[in-house]
């Protein structure tokens, strides 16, 4: 397939996105985000819908961003138990070249290895870090728990900026989109270490 009908079968989805949430609204939102985190592939429409209904009803942005990050922590569960089922040759071909270093890198840092990819825009592959946590079979709570923190906090924050810029949400996240990134990975470390200290106690209780 061209490249030209790739792009232009990738903005029929997305267009076809923002008209289901357009008359949906938080729950149109939801499946939106489920689709995207499991069977199909919606580049940044989530983001941008969770922007755009954050701006139309900001009273409202609590319950966007978290219908975005519940559709996509279902979706990336089904992912999951796709691949915990034997998707190790669904995730090898997602991944390509990168297959070893992730599995190398999610067996050492199992949280880090969903909750980093889950807060980082394309051409992150995050479905192939999902894939390899079903794969090589990360707990399920660590799992759970690491993509709450990263979709939880990506989508908040974008339903912050919207509610506090506007129009001009989207552009500020894009031109300064490392700040951005580095906040929310400042977040996840933080809940990292706070999760890895409960965890221990939990084990030495």
């Amino acid at each position: 397939m061209k490249w030209s009908a790739i792009t232009a079968w990738l903005k029929k989805l997305n267009a076809w996105a923002l008209a289901l949430t357009g008359s949906y609204g938080g729950a149109g939102l939801f499946l939106v985000a489920f689709l995207d985190s499991s069977v199909l592939s919606f580049p940044i429409a989530c983001d941008l819908i969770v922007i755009q209904l954050s701006i139309d009803q900001p009273a409202r942005m609590p319950y966007y961003a978290f219908s975005a990050a519940f559709g996509s922590l279902l979706g990336s569960l089904f992912l999951y138990y796709l691949a915990k089922k034997g998707g190790e040759a669904m995730f090898r071909k997602r991944a390509g070249a990168r297959a070893e270093r992730i599995r190398r890198w999610l067996e050492r840092n199992a949280f880090l290895s969903v909750a980093i990819p889950s807060i980082l825009p394309p051409p992150m592959p995050f479905k192939a870090f999902v894939l390899a946590a079903g794969v090589f079979q990360i707990p399920v709570r660590t799992f759970v728990l690491a993509l709450s923190v990263g979709r939880g906090l990506r989508y908040f924050a974008e339903g912050i900026l919207a509610v506090r810029y506007g129009k001009d949400a989207w552009m500020m996240i894009q031109q300064h989109k490392l700040l951005f990134t580095a906040a929310i990975l400042g977040l996840i470390f933080a809940s990292y270490l706070v999760t890895r200290m409960a965890f221990r106690e939990e084990r030495q209780s």
